[in-house]
């Protein structure tokens, strides 16, 4: 994997960007630690030399010079951070351990900050120091400080400290990075590679899943979804065309040779009008078929979202049974409708009347003589229901599956007209607004059911 191709991920912009989001965080946390730390430090010194210089001006009040100079004097012995210097009004030294008074010049309050030498040993070192400068009569100076050499050092531990930390968060922070990005970039090429390979044409192929249920997984998943439907339609789409090559060429054959065989009679107008009738009804079942799955292939495509409006299926289902009530009764069928009030789902409604009508019109055809169609409409059990049941010769259970596939027809139905292409449009209705299609034996006949989600 290249590193030019690694820095221009996402991914890895994504990690930068929270990498110096969370080097900002973390610098701006320690500097205030270390900002908050040193003055208190300061703080302290400051309040050390202030408490000393108070306890020395109460000694010189009580004492005077001598003994001022004397408590300076034994101070200056036992103290190893403290410094002293008490000095005539010409600034010579009398007590302390400071050789000289500092060269700079005080500040507010008289304090003073400067470096001084003092012996470590056997070398003598540079060290820093703060002092507050007390004047006192006569000319008289008292010069008292504290080494503040040690404060210094860790001030600049802090600070080392403080870059290192900030140094080691972004290398950390880019390493993460890199791997987190070759992590995805990995997962992200084997989501390219698969697409590459479906679109060389191996419609099996299926995008990995890493088991880890994370964002990527869930990508993952769903497009092994649509791939799984992609390849369901491209099946149906085969299977339509070889069943549209095998049951349409052979009434179009018929068509063509009674023509022909029309052709070479001697004219006659009986026998022209007679050709003429059965060519009619031909193409009739032809244009039959061919609305059919047109009707599929818009279902299967998918309603606008302005197609689809709230329904009152009750009274969808009044208009089917009025429709088909004197085709019911020229058969000598009894046909009931059964329906609740105010069963609403949300569809097409040109497509649900095609659906329900071509239940209807199913359990018409092949119920027998003095037989019974019912449809029902309901509320069950969290589902709007609707069912249209008959007292014909069914469908066995093995095949209930099958007849809902394009151009499928049973043995028992072959000499009925029909395309075998009602139930595949009531299925792909189904399929379309999310209900659940099912063929129920209705001891006797069928009964098959459509089940629609209620809407929360």
């Amino acid at each position: 994997m290249r590193p030019s191709r690694l820095l221009r991920t996402s991914t890895f912009r994504l990690a930068l960007g929270y990498l110096v989001l969370f080097g900002l965080s973390v610098a701006a946390l320690l500097g205030f630690i270390y900002w908050n730390t040193t003055g208190f430090i300061a703080q302290q010194t400051d309040e050390t030399i202030a408490a000393e210089i108070t306890g020395l001006a109460e000694q010189y009040r009580r004492t005077g010079l001598a003994g001022l100079r004397r408590i300076v004097r034994e101070r200056s012995r036992d103290q190893r951070q403290s410094l002293y210097l008490f000095t005539d009004p010409d600034r010579r030294s009398i007590a302390g351990n400071l050789d000289s008074w500092p060269t700079v010049q005080a500040g507010p309050g008289g304090w003073l900050d400067f470096a001084y030498e003092r012996p470590v040993g056997a070398r003598v070192e540079t060290h820093h120091a703060r002092a507050r400068h007390l004047l006192l009569r006569g000319g008289f100076e008292l010069l008292v400080g504290r080494d503040v050499e040690e404060r210094h050092a860790l001030e600049q531990r802090i600070r080392d400290s403080l870059i290192w930390v900030v140094a080691l968060t972004i290398g950390l922070g880019l390493v993460g990075g890199v791997v987190m990005s070759r992590s995805w970039l990995r997962r992200i090429d084997g989501i390219n590679r698969t697409s590459r390979d479906i679109m060389a044409g191996d419609l099996g192929r299926r995008v990995p899943v890493s088991g880890s249920n994370d964002e990527l997984d869930r990508l993952a998943q769903n497009l092994n979804a649509m791939l799984d439907e992609i390849e369901r339609l491209m099946a149906g789409m085969r299977q339509v065309t070889d069943n549209i090559a095998h049951d349409l060429r052979s009434p179009l054959n018929r068509l063509r040779s009674r023509l022909e065989v029309t052709l070479l009679e001697p004219p006659s107008i009986e026998s022209y009008r007679a050709a003429l009738e059965r060519t009619i009804e031909d193409a009739e079942d032809l244009l039959h078929t061919f609305t059919a799955l047109l009707g599929i292939a818009q279902a299967e495509s998918g309603a606008k979202p302005e197609d689809m409006a709230d329904l009152d299926l009750d009274a969808l289902a009044r208009d089917v049974a009025e429709l088909y009530e004197p085709v019911a009764e020229d058969k000598g069928l009894s046909l009931t409708l059964v329906c609740g009030d105010g069963l609403t789902v949300k569809g097409n409604r040109h497509l649900l009347s095609q659906a329900l009508a071509n239940l209807v019109d199913n359990a018409i055809k092949y119920t027998p003589g003095s037989g019974a169609v019912i449809i029902t409409a309901r509320d069950a059990s969290g589902a709007v229901e609707v069912a249209v049941a008959d007292t014909g010769p069914g469908i066995p259970e093995g095949e209930r599956d099958r007849v809902l596939d394009r151009f499928v027809r049973l043995e028992s139905s072959r000499r009925s007209p029909g395309s075998g292409l009602g139930l595949s449009l009531v299925a792909a209705v189904a399929r379309l607004h999310g209900a659940d299609l099912t063929l129920e034996d209705n001891r006797p006949g069928l009964r098959a059911v459509m089940r629609f989600p209620t809407r929360p």
